[in-house]
């Protein structure tokens, strides 16, 4: 039995593709595959008719899981591998309201999608009640930009905690992108939730010690962690990990099980913006109904991330989002989160 259509929901959709500013002559495809959550394809595709927008919906078949360690959370869809037809279809549309499981915030075929000129608007595989709490505002745009503004200046970011946080982050070459829940320009991606920025270092820039403390998430296990973790970087990779029971055990076996030294390097570095991001979500859904983007952009939490880094010439399926939660971070002199409270 299907998901009945909430109409607080569906006005959600209609706000966030107003803010998109679809042109009446703009082609729209809303690109799903096998696994997509069924409610988010119908209230995308109802609210673009509302709206007045035509809109081709494209299904491609979720490719089956290969052998090996079961990869979630990673941002990189899929679906498009060996798709190439698909792909250029999708580079001669406008607008994509992307709704794979994943999403292609970290596909390999993203890149040439936005260099057609084609806007990316990712609907994250989320519960719709929870994209609902968190609609994208004008405010959140600007809290956002300033930040990107921010990082983009400088040339260093330290990250410290009470909890042994000490980390440092080279910001030279480094790229800069700031999210905040809607697209209204070519070539450009964002997904919904927004309300976070992040960099990716260049090569050999993040070095120190990250410690995970208890309560602080791994949204690649959906954990709210419980004992405390220490990981050792020395040029962007992992080299040690230390700490006690089920949680440290199994980020070790995790990342060991890919056999790539890049699962074990710098993804991307950020904090969250989003004043209605809850902390406390990830406890109010069923594991299958929460992708956990609330959670990277609870406003203030450092966000590290392994795995990918296409800026730093790194590629592997293996990925780590890790709020901190209770960290200062400073960029060059400026304070921007002060014990885990933004400074906007």
């Amino acid at each position: 039995m299907g998901t009945s259509i909430d109409p607080v929901w569906l006005d959600a959709f209609r706000q966030v593709f107003s803010r998109c500013r679809i042109g009446d002559d703009e082609s729209v495809i809303v690109l799903a595959e096998a696994g997509s959550r069924a409610v988010l394809i119908e209230l995308a595709e109802i609210a673009l008719a509302q709206l007045g927008h035509q809109y081709y919906r494209m299904v491609l078949p979720t490719p089956a899981s290969v052998a090996g360690p079961v990869v979630r959370s990673s941002g990189a869809s899929v679906a498009l591998t060996a798709q190439a037809g698909a792909v250029q279809a999708l580079c001669n549309a406008d607008v994509v309201i992307d709704l794979t499981v994943e999403g292609l915030m970290h596909a390999p075929e993203t890149a040439q999608i936005l260099q057609s000129g084609t806007r990316v608007m990712n609907i994250s595989n989320e519960h719709p009640e929870a994209l609902s709490r968190l609609l994208p505002d004008d405010g959140l745009k600007d809290r956002v930009k300033e930040s990107v503004k921010c990082i983009r200046s400088s040339a260093t970011m330290q990250v410290v905690s009470d909890a042994g946080t000490d980390l440092s982050v080279n910001l030279k070459s480094a790229n800069t992108v700031g999210v905040w829940g809607w697209t209204d320009r070519p070539g450009t991606l964002a997904h919904w939730p927004g309300g976070l920025v992040v960099s990716f270092p260049a090569a050999g820039s993040v070095n120190g010690q990250l410690v995970l403390a208890a309560g602080d998430l791994n949204l690649t296990f959906k954990r709210y962690i419980e004992s405390p973790i220490t990981l050792t970087l020395e040029d962007d990779y992992i080299t040690d990990i230390t700490g006690a029971g089920a949680d440290c055990a199994l980020m070790k076996d995790y990342l060991a099980s890919f056999n790539d030294k890049a699962a074990y390097a710098t993804s991307h570095i950020g904090w969250g913006l989003n004043p209605a991001a809850r902390y406390e979500a990830m406890t109010m859904y069923g594991r299958n109904d929460t992708n956990g983007t609330e959670l990277r952009a609870v406003a203030g939490n450092f966000l590290y991330s392994t795995g990918a880094n296409e800026f730093a010439g790194r590629y592997t399926r293996g990925h780590f989002d890790l709020p901190v939660m209770g960290c200062t971070i400073t960029l060059d002199s400026q304070v921007v989160v002060d014990n885990g409270v933004p400074v906007q």
